[in-house]
């Protein structure tokens, strides 16, 4: 379980203390001590608290690399627009619906990549295409620029869309890399100047192969959502339509079996799954591969789904890494704890931890950097490295779109036989999202690395690739039940 925030926690012990004093209840010692912090009750100051928390997430720094590059050229005007640019964070208002935008696309399963539009950018007509947006472009099929050449002759051009409320307008999209350096990938959307301004966080969002821009700063969803004839509620409808096409067959399939109880096949913990998918006509493997078209069937005579804090664990790319094993690293950075040598941390990129260890980003890879201070400057030591493809995969290794069947036993003639009963179905999380939010030190990581005394032997429970609980709305979607019969 997380630990509570030092705040929370000092704030429940003087509720304990004021508890015994004026002998009442827990819930109304807790709305006392919310009305010494200026809030209303305890369920206020957790809101206001929680708010707090989530808008601490620092965004994205903006991205002008099309400046140093060199691929237009600027003059006095251009660098007094640069100096503009926005370099502190942006409104906690702003912020707040941002994230709350955001929580409502990963509701509905819908994944994206951000970015944001700069001064010198609308000006110049040319954006960077982020890593992010790259990723985002690769995982859904839509375009990969590591395969696309250098130069004008080479741009590719899409149609786009923009989302308002009461309309979606049709614009034109360009993907191209500049002759100059290297080719950094650039892309721009026409007229995007009348549907954003500087420092807006504009989603794109890839249906159909086609994309579609949806300003995270300027709309809320969660109104928009209530307004039938809402764009956004039409576009969202139909996205998720098509994205539970699968799932809509198979739950159509499951709701026909349960009119009648499907006789038991085999004994034992596998009985259940197997006699359900004989009963879909689904033959019998031992592959890891999904058992419905991409959706896999877990069921049990009493199944529940927990989501964990714990992501998945995931060792380093030894072979690109600097350290060679667990080992290695705990015998640079270990320390002893009575009889045991460990290295217990955890890791962010928002801040170096005790052991001096520090998490960095960079062209989809994640680096663990050792770092220290010498004469006032930093001195950077590689440690590991973690290739983005490999931890998207694990992910979504470890939380596969997934019908979690509860079935009831019952014997008919002394044989068993299942009724099903209901269904859980949980969505993949939202993968392009993983490596944002490891940046935004959302996502974390620890090291359980410990050397036993007794036989000197090294064991690694981790690396653990965790996320704080309030945050999970983030990065899945969230699970909807079926009643079956």
């Amino acid at each position: 379980m997380p630990k509570e925030h030092p705040y929370i926690a000092r704030l429940k012990k003087q509720a304990k203390v004021l508890k015994k004093q004026k002998n009442i209840i827990s819930a109304k010692a807790l709305d006392e001590i919310a009305k010494q912090e200026g809030h209303s009750n305890w369920t206020a100051l957790r809101r206001d608290f929680d708010k707090h928390q989530k808008i601490k997430t620092p965004t994205a720094k903006v991205s002008t690399t099309f400046v140093e590059s060199g691929d237009i050229e600027i003059d006095e005007d251009d660098r007094k627009l640069l100096a503009e640019e926005r370099k502190d964070e942006l409104p906690s208002d702003i912020k707040f619906n941002v994230l709350e935008n955001k929580k409502i696309l990963a509701y509905y399963s819908i994944d994206y990549s951000i970015f944001e539009p700069t001064k010198t950018g609308l000006k110049k007509s040319i954006l960077d295409a982020t890593q992010p947006v790259r990723t985002h472009f690769e995982l859904s099929k839509f375009h990969n620029y590591t395969k696309q050449h250098q130069g004008i002759e080479f741009k590719k051009i899409s149609k786009a869309f923009f989302l308002f409320s009461s309309t979606i307008r049709e614009t034109k999209m360009s993907l191209y890399r500049p002759v100059t350096k290297k080719g950094d990938p650039r892309m721009w959307f026409t007229a995007l100047s009348t549907f954003a301004d500087a420092g807006d966080q504009i989603a794109i969002i890839i249906f159909n192969q086609v994309p579609y821009l949806l300003n995270l700063s300027e709309v809320n969803l969660n109104n928009e959502l209530k307004v039938p004839q809402s764009k956004f509620s039409e576009f969202i409808y139909e996205y998720t339509k098509q994205t539970n096409a699968v799932a809509d067959e198979l739950l159509a399939k499951l709701k026909e079996l349960a009119k009648k109880p499907i006789k038991a096949i085999g004994y034992g913990d596998t009985t259940v799954g197997m006699s359900i998918e004989c009963a879909l006509g689904i033959p019998p493997n031992s592959s890891k591969q999904p058992d419905y078209k991409g959706i896999e069937l877990k069921s049990g005579r009493d199944n529940k789904n927990r989501t964990r804090t714990t992501l998945f664990a995931q060792v380093a790319d030894w072979s690109n890494s600097h350290c060679k094993s667990s080992a290695e690293i705990l015998d640079k950075y270990g320390y002893q704890r009575e009889d045991d040598f460990k290295l217990y941390c955890t890791l962010s990129t928002q801040q170096r931890n005790s052991q001096g260890l520090k998490f960095e980003i960079k062209e989809d890879m994640l680096y663990e950097w050792h770092v220290t201070e010498k004469n006032g400057k930093e001195i950077k030591e590689p440690v590991a490295v973690w290739n983005g493809t490999m931890l998207r995969s694990r992910l979504h290794e470890k939380h596969s779109e997934t019908f979690w069947i509860e079935v009831e036993s019952t014997f008919i003639n002394g044989e068993e036989y299942f009724n099903l009963k209901l269904v859980t179905h949980t969505k993949s999380p939202l993968l392009n999202q993983l490596m944002p939010l490891i940046e935004n030190g959302v996502v974390t990581m620890d090291h359980l690395i410990k050397r036993n005394a007794k036989n000197n032997r090294v064991s690694e429970k981790g690396p653990l690739f965790k996320i704080d609980k309030r945050n999970l709305e983030l990065l899945f979607p969230k699970p909807v039940k079926y009643q079956l019969n």
